[in-house]
């Protein structure tokens, strides 16, 4: 399949047309695809991270003016994460577009972060290519189900429920939550809980409350199986 056949497809596939298709093929090309590092998406999905969490941030400031700072600061985070970005990227379809080099073809083999990262270079390329609007109108559409799904229940900002699924999508298990101790004065008790899943033990973290400490033990996790920094430790 020649080049403008492949892109052609891919903005079918999206429902987006580019002005500069130059942008889009950038978007898609993987490091391991590219010649030279400028012909890579890296530096698309810097910009991307951006223009994705100040849309995001800019929505729940206006949408919910009754929300707190940390709790959009939460809802944010949670939408805007690794596995929400590689998830969403799968679910439009992006990910068939991908552009690898040799030996990583085998989409079994190609790391969640990866369609992440094409998710970010897609939004920097419509926000190059068409404006702010264009990449917010994109983002918005394809993030709001995410975004609803968090303010159902924003207390607890769902990094549990975020983490259930998770593990019994990609590991076929569900995790556990285990009260490692117990720890400062009796009127002001607070709580250090780890995750289990499987074999496996993730950081653990402290809360003023039980719920707290699961909920950032929950993001410990989530963190670890993301290659991201932990953090609560």
């Amino acid at each position: 399949m020649d080049l403008n056949t492949f892109l052609d497809n891919c903005q079918k596939q999206i429902g987006i047309q580019f002005r500069n298709t130059e942008l889009l093929r950038t978007a898609l090309t993987h490091s391991s695809g590219a010649d030279t590092p400028q012909q890579s998406n890296e530096r698309m999905e810097f910009l991307g991270d951006s223009v994705l969490s100040y849309t995001i941030c800019d929505y729940l400031y206006a949408r919910f003016p009754d929300l707190h700072e940390g709790e959009m600061t939460k809802i944010k985070s949670a939408v805007v994460s690794r596995m929400t970005c590689g998830n969403i990227c799968t679910k439009i379809g992006l990910d068939k577009f991908l552009i690898l080099g040799r030996g990583l073809g085998k989409k079994s083999r190609i790391p969640d972060s990866v369609f992440a990262n094409l998710l970010e270079a897609f939004i920097a390329a419509l926000y190059l290519d068409g404006g702010y609007n264009k990449a917010k109108d994109f983002i918005l559409a394809v993030f709001m189900d995410d975004i609803e799904f968090m303010l159902q229940d924003h207390d607890a900002y769902n990094f549990k429920s975020l983490l259930q699924n998770y593990s019994q999508k990609k590991l076929h298990k569900r995790p556990e939550y285990k009260l490692v101790t117990i720890g400062g004065p009796e009127h002001h008790k607070v709580f250090n809980i780890e995750v289990h899943i499987g074999e496996t033990v993730y950081p653990a973290a402290w809360g003023i409350t039980k719920k707290t400490a699961e909920q950032r033990a929950a993001e410990n996790a989530l963190a670890v199986l993301h290659n991201e920094p932990v953090p609560y430790l």
